[in-house]
């Protein structure tokens, strides 16, 4: 079982629980934040080998936190998690370092453990 610890930055309780709940299952440590700022913080107690990262959060949104840790300036990948399946919002996520995009309507809870286990390299 791997032990990977992944941060989950998710404003909304609900998905955050699911998350949290699925994540743990399939045996990965989780710390969560219910805002981009909040997700900063835990960064910088301990760098997650994962960051799971909504876009449209309050305090500090996604794409800032994206802006903060630049894709040549930190260990671990991001994925970004988002109701704005636009391309525009896509491109600008990419753009700022985004190792892959989960649009929530458009995808499964098992489409993101399995995208965050080939970013990781799990099996």
């Amino acid at each position: 079982m791997n032990t990977k610890n992944l941060l989950i930055a998710e404003d909304d309780p609900v998905l955050r629980e699911v998350y949290v709940k699925k994540f743990t299952i399939a045996g990965y440590t989780i710390r969560v934040s219910s805002n981009g700022e909040e997700a900063e913080k835990a960064i910088a107690e301990q760098a997650p080998d994962a960051l799971i990262l909504d876009i449209n959060m309050p305090v500090k949104d996604g794409f800032a936190v994206l802006q903060d840790y630049p894709k040549d300036k930190r260990s671990f990948p991001i994925v970004i998690l988002t109701n704005f399946g636009d391309e525009r919002s896509k491109q600008r996520g990419l753009e700022l370092g985004a190792d892959d995009y989960f649009v929530k309507s458009d995808m499964t809870i098992k489409t993101l453990i399995d995208m965050v286990n080939k970013l990781l390299g799990v099996s």
